[in-house]
């Protein structure tokens, strides 16, 4: 790799250097945000007992039946423990993917993904939410009971929030990622990078760890970050031509 491109942008993408530097500034300030937000307990519980009742009239609240079903089943459930923890092995490889093989479209998809962690934590601040497996009376905390990483024993909740969910957030954002970059050249594949945010939104509701209407905001957050970051690239496109 020339040096060149260490710092300067090169086929549509950024230098690597400067690139790194960023995302990792940004996902530190963004991790130091996240864990100041949710903070309040009182509020979390109030929010996740106001969208149990909701989810109860719409019908929707399959949280508890799904989480029995696998907690009854250990194999499932230490595959769903690996698959809720190593979900950001997926979302790094489809980020370095992407720019190593898609430089067209890096910058519309890395924008979407400040977007989305930019977005979310004003839904943090204002809406904290216990998961399922603290406010919801006998489930079972299914990550705690199999983690094979042993997080649980030397750590404990300081924040609460569930509403949306990230990890689907994130799973979402691999999909739109990959079929941005396949869906004319592949489009079969493209579609079943889809199937990624449908596992993981099986994996959370079982283990307990978000509530339908989590999910249903992890789409919700997708759809206006992608806005988001269209609008930004036009801004700056037209900036560029000025």
């Amino acid at each position: 790799m020339k040096a060149a491109t260490l710092f300067r942008s090169t086929g549509g993408r950024p230098g690597v250097l400067v690139e790194l530097a960023f995302l990792l500034l940004w996902f530190l300030l963004f991790a130091r945000l996240d864990a100041a937000v949710g903070k309040d307990f009182a509020a979390a519980d109030a929010h996740a007992l106001a969208l149990q009742s909701l989810e109860h009239m719409a019908q929707l609240d399959i949280e508890r039946s799904t989480n029995d079903w696998l907690a009854g089943r250990p194999v499932l459930g230490h595959l769903a423990v690996y698959v809720y923890r190593l979900y950001y092995v997926v979302v790094a490889g489809v980020l370095l993917w992407v720019f190593v093989r898609h430089a067209g479209i890096y910058r519309q998809v890395r924008r979407t993904m400040v977007a989305m962690t930019a977005l979310v934590l004003p839904v943090y601040w204002a809406v904290p939410m216990s998961p399922p497996r603290f406010a919801l009376p006998g489930a079972v905390d299914i990550v705690a009971r199999y983690d094979f990483l042993d997080v649980e024993s030397w750590t404990k909740p300081t924040h609460y929030t569930a509403m949306p969910s990230m990890h689907v957030g994130w799973s979402l954002w691999c999909a739109y990622a990959v079929w941005t970059a396949l869906r004319d050249s592949h489009p079969r594949l493209a579609w079943s990078a889809w199937a990624f945010p449908l596992l993981m939104a099986a994996v959370v509701l079982a283990t307990g760890n978000h509530y339908v209407l989590d999910i249903a905001g992890s789409v919700a957050l997708l759809t206006v970050s992608v806005i988001v970051a269209t609008l930004w690239g036009r801004l700056r496109g037209s900036r560029d031509s000025a």
